[in-house]
């Protein structure tokens, strides 16, 4: 295998994964040795990082992910968010979907604790519409379910993974656009007027307080491998 043939095999195999492709995962599947796999995902790196190039191929949690670039963030949000149909929420929808997002994996009757109100209608919405899944039994005493986002919430967010997670002020802002603004939040499920989506004052300290949990921010989204 030529080192072009190599790093062709490489950026595919990179840009099919879900999690960082590890060094001995590459080479493993290449049939290699890391060193001469490790030398071309180095040129692989620096190769990416002209501006000619929109995307770029990261180190990251022991592997290796290919991301968009910072400066095409705005206009690859714009791009998935047209792909998608437009969606409605409700505004306990969509703070019981901070909640998740920022505390998962997390119960029905944790999520009730932190809203102070029933949420298994709202996670039934959820669930309809794809933005949380199961996540299997949390192991205490009725094993309840446990929830966290899919796949589908980072496609409509424009995130690659969790890790990109903003501050809980940037996600009202992600929400404004991801639900195509104020006529994407309605005040019930069944209302036909739109409301302001701003978060409630009584949300806002349910959301903080989950997003003590909240992992760090400042990534970029990655449309190609963000949903399926």
């Amino acid at each position: 295998m030529t080192n072009e043939e190599r790093k062709a095999a490489l950026e595919a195999m990179i840009y099919a994964a879900d999690d960082p492709a590890t060094l001995e995962q590459l080479a493993q599947a290449l049939g290699e040795e890391k060193l001469a796999v490790q030398a071309a995902l180095d040129e692989m790196v620096a190769g990416c990082a002209g501006e000619e190039r929109g995307v770029e191929i990261r180190a990251v949690a022991g592997g290796y992910k290919m991301y968009t670039k910072p400066q095409h963030h705005e206009i690859v949000r714009r791009f998935i968010k047209s792909l998608r149909p437009p969606l409605r929420l409700t505004m306990p929808a969509l703070e019981t979907l901070a909640v998740v997002a920022y505390k998962q994996p997390v119960t029905g009757p944790e999520i009730q604790e932190i809203r102070g109100v029933s949420t298994s209608g709202v996670l039934k919405t959820l669930l309809d519409k794809k933005l949380i899944t199961t996540a299997g039994r949390k192991e205490v005493i009725g094993r309840p379910i446990l929830y966290k986002t899919s796949k589908e919430f980072l496609m409509r967010f424009g995130l690659s993974d969790l890790e990109e997670l903003p501050s809980l002020k940037e996600f009202e802002a992600l929400a404004r656009e991801a639900l195509g603004g104020d006529e994407g939040i309605v005040a019930e499920e069944s209302a036909a007027v739109a409301v302001d989506s701003t978060v409630s004052p009584a949300a806002e300290t349910s959301a903080e307080t989950a997003a003590q949990a909240e992992p760090g921010s400042g990534g970029e989204p990655k449309a190609a491998a963000a949903g399926e």
